[in-house]
């Protein structure tokens, strides 16, 4: 099931799912409250409602919550639940020591998305 690209099924999956699918995965991977930190909402119900597919995000959280599927599923080849969740939080060096997920909820996704990815491949790859 893994392919010679590190990451190419996560990111595959991280186009090709609706959004229900998507937030639905995110949250097994990440839990509740990261995806909505994420997703900038304050309670896991408007989560539970994008997976559930009786609410729908804003299309700019759509994307940021593609890219943070693509960098769990990363992650997730190498590492538990619990060590992507952690690394999505702590302070990141190779990205002068900011929180990913906070990068991916607030910054300019053209920028942020390479060096989260570029990041996220490096920890997957020591």
């Amino acid at each position: 099931m893994s392919s010679t690209t590190p990451g190419l099924r996560a990111y595959e999956m991280s186009i090709r799912s609706d959004v229900a699918e998507l937030v639905g995965r995110l949250r097994d991977l990440l839990g509740a409250q990261l995806v909505a930190y994420l997703g900038s909402v304050t309670e896991t119900r408007a989560v539970r409602q994008w997976a559930e597919g009786t609410r729908k995000p804003p299309a700019e959280v759509i994307r940021r919550l593609r890219l943070a599927y693509q960098v769990a599923g990363l992650l997730i080849e190498r590492d538990q639940p619990q060590v992507v969740q952690a690394w999505f939080q702590g302070m990141n060096p190779q990205l002068e020591d900011a929180a990913p997920a906070r990068l991916i909820r607030e910054g300019n996704l053209d920028e942020v998305g390479p060096r989260v990815l570029a990041a996220a491949r490096a920890f997957a790859a020591g």
